[in-house]
């Protein structure tokens, strides 16, 4: 065979290789929409099911269906609702869902009230958000939760892209870098005391509490990929982008760890080395939730590691054979805990997991979202906030913002 059509036969099949190769929605910009994709709903109908729900939980009933509750000076916060407080986990949910919709004024209110009363100003915590308050912002525990600093410093970053910058705290890029650089180096801080790094030097993960025994262990729920691959394009070290890019990786490896063979349930707590460390949650519990939708979308952000569709086929397939009325709890061999059914957040976080499953066994899953009467009541704080961001997920509409391109 001449040489030269050798060669033009070797680029043509390396090129349809890489063409098979499948592409996140970070290289293509492309989202798909299961409620289009599998159930055929309109983009009108898609528009409509999120703004519903944007009226229910920012401008709904006070008493039984908002989450969204404006104060003096221009906060605003997100109450766990049966608990009667505030945590860094719900306001940071909270500002994810108004950078992905476009409702800067409401991002604002939220990350004051944040800044205002949750984030230590000086001391061992410094630059770190002690984890819920009281409504009205006294600190209930000066400890922080790094599953609210993960998010804020995700949504901070998205509102830097998709705003622009203005000064003080609404600089959002300074401050998504400068609390990353905290959860990066707050071992290096003089008088950092018991308070030390979110992000384990030697493990590559995140830990549950960035001081005591709780620095020493994790929680699946806490691992997101999908945000760690971007921290590691957009911090402003060079040194700090060399530890983030192994997070990633490290994360995809631990789900395949912590992922129980048969049903694919992951823990609420565990070590780094995915060995239990505190019996009683080392179950499928109500952190545990979050780990259904984790790999799916970080699967459909990057498409990095395949075994998140074996992982999201396995999982669904475990939560399908529970029939209509799934409990909301399990031993990670499938036993079931508890009585309590068909809890939203479960519903939800399982349609988020067919961004990544097969059609047959997602499309049941992102229906019984469509069908989901949106949370109300005393519980709708942490199911209605899941019910939110999974509409967004499922919907195509959580989506990587990334810096303006410079000419």
């Amino acid at each position: 065979m001449p040489i030269v059509r050798w060669l033009f036969l070797f680029a043509c099949a390396t090129l349809a290789a890489a063409a098979a190769e499948p592409a996140g929605a970070f290289a293509t910009g492309r989202y798909r929409d299961l409620f289009h994709e599998y159930l055929g709903k309109s983009d009108a109908a898609v528009d409509a099911k999120l703004a519903g729900a944007w009226q229910h939980f920012f401008r709904g009933d006070e008493a039984a269906q908002r989450l969204f509750y404006p104060i003096a000076g221009d906060m605003a916060y997100i109450p766990d609702v049966a608990n009667n407080d505030v945590r860094t986990e719900g306001l940071s949910y909270g500002m994810m869902i108004c950078v992905q919709t476009g409702h800067q004024p409401e991002f604002n209110q939220l990350w004051k009230y944040a800044k205002h009363f949750l984030q230590h100003e000086s001391g061992p915590m410094r630059g770190y958000f002690a984890w819920h308050s009281t409504l009205d912002g006294r600190q209930l525990d000066p400890g922080p939760a790094c599953d609210g600093e993960e998010w804020f410093v995700t949504a901070l970053f998205f509102a830097a892209h998709r705003w622009g910058n203005d000064d003080g705290i609404f600089n959002y890029e300074a401050e998504a870098q400068s609390l990353l650089r905290t959860m990066l180096h707050k071992d290096e801080e003089p008088g950092h005391g018991d308070a030390t790094n979110m992000i384990d030097r030697t493990a590559h993960q995140v830990n549950f509490v960035p001081h005591g025994p709780g620095a020493t262990y994790t929680d699946p729920s806490y691992h997101l990929p999908a945000f760690y691959e971007l921290w590691a394009r957009w911090a402003a070290a060079p040194e700090d982008r060399a530890t983030l890019a192994q997070l990633a990786p490290t994360s995809r490896e631990f789900f395949r760890r912590v992922a129980h063979p048969q049903t694919g349930l992951m823990p609420d707590l565990c070590g780094f080395d995915g060995k239990s460390v505190q019996p009683g949650r080392d179950a499928f519990l109500y952190d545990a939730w979050r780990t259904l939708s984790n790999p799916a979308v970080d699967w459909s952000w990057w498409a990095a590691d395949p075994w998140e569709i074996a992982q999201s086929n396995r999982v669904l397939g475990f939560l399908a054979a529970q029939g209509p009325n799934c409990v909301n709890r399990f031993q990670l061999d499938g036993t079931p805990i508890g009585r309590d059914v068909n809890s939203p957040g479960v519903i939800a976080m399982a349609a988020c997991a067919a961004l990544a499953a097969d059609r047959k066994t997602g499309a049941p899953f992102v229906q019984r979202l469509w069908d989901l009467p949106l949370p109300e009541g005393r519980y709708r704080y942490y199911n209605g906030l899941l019910t939110y961001l999974a509409l967004l997920e499922v919907s195509g509409n959580f989506r990587i913002f990334p810096p303006p391109v410079s000419h």
